[in-house]
């Protein structure tokens, strides 16, 4: 046979497809039964899957039970189902000594559910807990041995120290097997049930001052952690636990699906599987390194805290999570949004077939789909209302959401993709309830989230919003929360298109300079020397030309001399001939690095001796340290060169710390101590006070240095490690060359390790470092916070915005008081997010940080004071 030349590569395309054609074993072809089970019809499937099952020879069994743990783990809305599956497994016996095939595939089950347990894996553990709850109810797993399980996450509450996300997680596990399995429980055992109940309520009694640390509303003057616009996790999931309770549990047939209820008896002749008895390991402390003193093992990791939950539609529109079905309905969500994090489009798809998995009248229907039934009292909820709160309540939680940002944003994306139609009026009323909360005292880091998600969003839909809405607002004052999310969101716009797209998107009254809500001019640098009537002009241009010449490093640095002698004759009285070539210098060379990423970093590598040169500068004719002018007038030239474009300040500052031309703490002195008086063509700044921008800086100062330890932290845990193996080896050599066994055994050599010895003095080094960062951003809020009686460029405001009355009448603040209320946001948002270090040097800093307060009975250090101990723990 012969082909042509077509015909050949058909050929070998059809070989290739058969080559790639995947052929599953039966093992494989009945797991995916299993886990593919319920996407048509559950219930109508159930016989079926069953049989397939039962007719599956040779029964593996850790295959199948392999695929129930998946199931249960990776499709959580399928768990009742799933224990409808077994309950029919379970309903004869299948082998000689009585035992049924849904025992065994328990047995084998519970195997999986210990090794969660054991890694604490907590939301699968969680999720198989809630398998074994519809189990009980069943009748397939005993009341007595379900209730042991849940007294062992019960008994973690009473652990000396324990964390606060250790106890919430085992909070869950043991409440959430209560409300799922209730109604059979309280009649098994009433005291049981109620002592367990007691014992999370007497745990969540105590967690009043994180709460207060972390609402997403603020209020600076109330220690009472209660918040009308959010819901906390463990407060949420008590009150729909005592409703329950309250009831016997009797509504719990009306807020989980339970298809196996109508399920005839139990074979007599069965046992019900009694799960095995279990203690919950303790925490895993993992050591990211070691400290520069010996038994100092710092153990850095994620402070954990409560969790708020922004509830923003009415509970005729989206379910109350204090109530058991709401709290089920939104933990349900939550869990989809965490286990598809790592296929967005999928979670889009499951969220919004999640109404299919739940009682029927639990969502209105679809437009144009047939009514099935009547709605339900106190249900039928909006389904994309519901998603999108839940979503952006996960993305705003406090002191940081659990994923990405961008994870949050795409999927809100490709929910708006997959039904438009729907999904974008319930976008649309999310974002005008959350611009409400601005005025409600939303929290800064929240509101900051918020603007950087809106611009997103908006740059995915042509930048398409009703901005009239909002025109009214423009007669705020100027630091408003509204006024400055409305800067920050254009702002964010403009840096994912242009100027001058963004600024015809806007109306023209938000178009003024005078809003100070767009910058009249597109971001861009400033070269000030620019001009030639600039007295500095010339100077300017002599280092611009040896830039643009590619002179080396040593030639510039030589140069400069001649630079200086040439300024000493220019006439200007208040002239500091040192800062005046430093400005100059590094305008001229970020001059040369603004055509791009690329020039800037090229210029900046290619120039690092001459940066050094100008940071490292001699003493000052103010008597000074010139090393630390010379930083600080590096810093501000940079922020004066790029002010029309804020985000290149936060890029050149990061470049700087990287090549280590200024190190994080002189960041922190800048932002401090000149930040906030820089000239910022976006808004008008009150004295003493950081605004979103500011924090930015602050914040990327702090990675830096902390970035650093922890990179020292590995790389001294390495050589450690290699160094315990070298001297191990060199013990077992020795030990094997000994000849004479009556012979005393010598010590074992010593093995130097010179790259641990400099590890251990770079480490050592960058302890310090961040040490001092930490301190200083603490000073710095102390100083803004609480400022003494003699310092005139204190905010007057600060202490104003923290008394009830001041917050009963924000509608007469200023622009101080907003500002400074602003300010008291940052600090809150830097104590929370960076406690787990703060807590390593707390003696320390405080010390340092609040010597002046002592004794003191000003409300604004005692604020400070309490939200510092608070984040370190000593006011838990």
């Amino acid at each position: 046979m012969s082909y042509g030349r077509g015909g050949r590569r058909r050929y070998r395309e059809d070989y290739d497809d058969r080559r790639r054609e995947i052929h599953e074993t039966p093992e494989q072809k009945i797991k995916s039964v299993i886990i593919k089970f319920g996407e048509v019809d559950p219930v109508a499937e159930l016989p079926r899957v069953e049989k397939q099952i039962r007719d599956h020879v040779p029964l593996n069994i850790p295959n199948l039970s392999e695929a129930f743990r998946l199931s249960v783990t990776e499709q959580p809305y399928k768990i009742p189902y799933y224990a409808a599956l077994i309950r029919l497994l379970h309903e004869q016996p299948d082998y000689s000594d009585g035992t049924s095939l849904g025992r065994l595939l328990l047995e084998d089950f519970w195997k999986g559910f210990q090794s969660y347990l054991d890694k604490l894996a907590w939301r699968e553990t969680r999720l198989c807990i809630q398998f074994f709850a519809h189990l009980t109810m069943a009748k397939v797993i005993s009341p007595d041995s379900m209730i042991a399980l849940l007294q062992a996450f019960t008994s973690v509450l009473d652990e000396f120290g324990v964390s606060l996300g250790r106890a919430k997680r085992a909070a869950m596990c043991a409440a959430e097997g209560l409300m799922f399995a209730g109604p059979i429980l309280k009649f098994h055992s009433t005291s049981s049930v109620t002592d367990m109940i007691n014992a999370l309520q007497t745990y969540n009694d105590t967690m009043n001052s994180p709460k207060w640390l972390v609402q997403s509303t603020v209020s600076l003057y109330c220690d009472n952690p209660f918040n009308e616009h959010a819901d906390e996790l463990l407060d949420s999931l008590l009150n729909s636990l005592k409703a329950l309770n309250d009831s016997d549990f009797s509504e719990t047939s009306n807020i989980i699906p339970q298809p196996y209820s109508d399920y005839p008896p139990l074979d007599p002749s069965l046992s019900q599987f009694n799960l095995p008895s279990v203690l919950v390991p303790p925490e895993v402390i993992e050591l990211d390194g070691l400290s520069s003193n010996p038994g100092e093992d710092i153990q850095l990791k994620k402070e954990e805290w409560p969790e708020y939950h922004i509830h923003f539609f009415d509970n005729e529109i989206s379910p109350d999570p204090n109530t058991p079905a709401g709290y089920v309905v939104r933990t349900s969500l939550l869990d989809l949004i965490d286990i598809f994090e790592v296929n967005r489009k999928e979670c889009a798809r499951l969220l919004l077939e999640y109404p299919k998995w739940n009682l029927p009248g639990t969502f209105k229907p679809k437009p144009g789909a047939p009514v099935e039934m009547e709605p339900v009292p106190g249900k039928d909820w909006q389904l994309e209302s519901t998603i999108l709160e839940t979503i952006l309540g996960a993305y705003l939680i406090l002191p940081e959401a659990t994923h990405k940002s961008l994870y949050y944003i795409s999927l809100i994306t490709e929910l708006c993709k997959l039904s438009p139609s729907t999904v974008g009026p319930a976008l649309g009323k999310s974002i005008r309830k959350v611009y409400t909360l601005l005025s409600d005292g939303l929290d800064v880091d929240a509101a900051r989230r918020f603007a950087d998600w809106f611009a997103v969003h908006m740059s995915n839909f042509n930048f398409q919003w009703v901005w009239r809405e909002w025109l009214g607002d423009l007669a705020l004052p100027v630091q408003h929360p509204k006024r400055t999310f409305m800067r920050r969101a254009i702002e964010f716009e403009i840096r994912l298109a242009y100027h001058e797209r963004i600024l015809k998107t806007l109306p023209e009254q938000m178009q003024s300079p005078d809003m100070y809500i767009i910058s009249e001019q597109a971001p861009g640098p400033d070269f000030e020397y620019d001009d030639p009537g600039h007295p500095y002009h010339a100077a300017a241009q002599t280092v611009l030309n040896l830039f643009r010449g590619r002179s080396k490093a040593e030639d510039v640095i030589s140069s400069l001399d001649g630079v200086k002698r040439e300024l000493e004759n220019v006439d200007d009285p208040g002239m500091n001939v040192d800062a005046a070539v430093r400005f100059i210098t590094m305008q001229s060379l970020l001059h040369i690095g603004s055509r791009s990423f690329s020039h800037l970093l090229n210029a900046i590598e290619r120039y690092l001796p001459l940066l050094r040169n100008l940071a490292s500068a001699g003493m000052s004719s103010t008597g000074g340290s010139g090393n630390y002018e010379a930083k600080m007038d590096i810093l501000t030239a940079c922020a004066s060169f790029w002010k029309q474009s804020r985000q290149m300040i936060s890029i050149v500052f990061d470049k700087l710390m990287q090549y280590q031309i200024v190190d994080p703490t002189d960041v922190v002195a800048w932002v401090f101590l000149q930040g906030s008086g820089l000239g910022d063509p976006h808004e008008i700044r009150a004295p003493s006070s950081l605004s979103a921008f500011q924090w930015d800086l602050l914040k990327g100062a702090l990675d830096k240095a902390n970035g650093r330890v922890l990179i020292a932290k590995r790389k001294v845990a390495a050589l450690r490690k290699e160094d315990d193996d070298t001297r191990a080896r060199a013990k077992a050599t020795a030990n094997t060359m000994e000849v004479d066994a009556d012979a005393k055994p010598e010590e074992s050599p010593t093995v130097d390790n010179p790259a641990l010895s400099t590890a251990l003095k770079a480490f050592s080094t960058l302890t310090q470092e961040q040490k001092a960062v930490l301190s200083r951003t603490l000073e710095g809020f102390a100083a803004y916070l609480a400022p003494s009686a003699s310092d005139h460029h204190a905010n007057p405001a600060t202490r104003v915005v923290i008394t009830g009355e001041g917050w009963n009448n924000r509608a007469d603040w200023g622009r101080d008081e907003w500002a400074a209320w602003e300010t008291w946001g940052w600090y809150r948002q830097f104590c929370r997010a960076y406690s787990p270090y703060l807590r390593n040097y707390s003696n320390t800093l405080s010390t340092v940080s609040f010597s002046r307060f002592e004794g003191s009975t000003d409300p604004a250090a005692e604020l400070i004071r309490r939200t510092w101990n608070v984040a370190t723990g000593q006011d838990a």
